[in-house]
């Protein structure tokens, strides 16, 4: 095991996704991860599992060392909640999502953002339902995170909706980039564990924000310990004109 991270390192199973991105002059866009950044929980999978007290950590492994892919993680994840004589409907899990807190100083963060004419955006391997509420909180302008399939009825149906690949976070900046028609080099992404390295060496900044793996410290620009995000404001100060 990789010692530098909390867990399995993704670069045991997949190559470093090299670009040349100059420094921004100015930043346009921020993307955000979402757990453990704009919001104050580890995983927005996990608080549920915690919730009802299932585990997936077998799954986690076996996803980290390439044994399963995202959409068999998923539906392993969402087996562990369906109870047969009593279903579970996405509006519970909205239900026991809702108490998840924002991080301190997501607001100030996002605020100071707006107020300056920079557009803000969600990359996420959480669960939309979490994501979707957040960016409604703060007034996040895109949003991707991955969901769960319901019937007609509103029940899960044990199948996932995949936007995020947790080891892949460049595929879905370079939707946005082509989205939104910002510059790669005009755009700092934010993020907390080595999953986000992707998605640092896609970007023209990277900023490492409270993080939990000394990798992702090591790749990015800049690193902003504690768990308030009005701290990375300076930050963004260097580059606003």
């Amino acid at each position: 095991m990789n010692q530098k991270c909390k867990y399995y390192c993704y670069r045991n199973t997949r190559k470093a996704n090299k670009t040349d991105i100059l420094r921004p002059d100015k930043i346009e866009l921020v993307i955000f991860d979402m757990d453990g950044v704009l919001t104050d929980t580890i995983s927005s999978w996990k608080y549920i599992h915690d919730y009802f007290g299932s585990s997936n950590e077998r799954s986690v492994d076996e996803y980290l060392k390439g044994k399963i892919d995202d959409m068999e993680f998923i539906k392993r994840d969402v087996s562990l909640w369906q109870k047969d004589d009593n279903p579970v409907t996405r509006d519970k899990l909205a239900d026991i999502l809702s108490d998840v807190p924002l991080m301190k100083g997501s607001e100030k963060c996002i605020v100071f953002l707006k107020n300056h004419d920079v557009k803000t955006a969600i990359v996420s391997a959480g669960l939309d339902i979490l994501a979707n509420r957040v960016a409604d909180e703060l007034g996040i302008d895109y949003v991707f995170a991955n969901g769960i399939k319901t019937d007609n009825k509103g029940r899960i149906a044990g199948e996932g909706l995949l936007n995020v690949r947790l080891m892949y976070k460049e595929e879905t900046v370079r939707r946005l980039v082509k989205q939104s028609e910002i510059s790669p080099r005009r755009i700092a992404a934010v993020g907390n564990s080595c999953f986000d390295i992707p998605m640092f060496e896609t970007c023209g900044l990277g900023i490492a924000f409270n993080p939990e793996d000394d990798c992702v410290r090591e790749v990015a620009d800049v690193v902003v310990e504690g768990k308030d995000l009005s701290r990375i404001i300076p930050v963004f100060e260097q580059f606003i004109n």
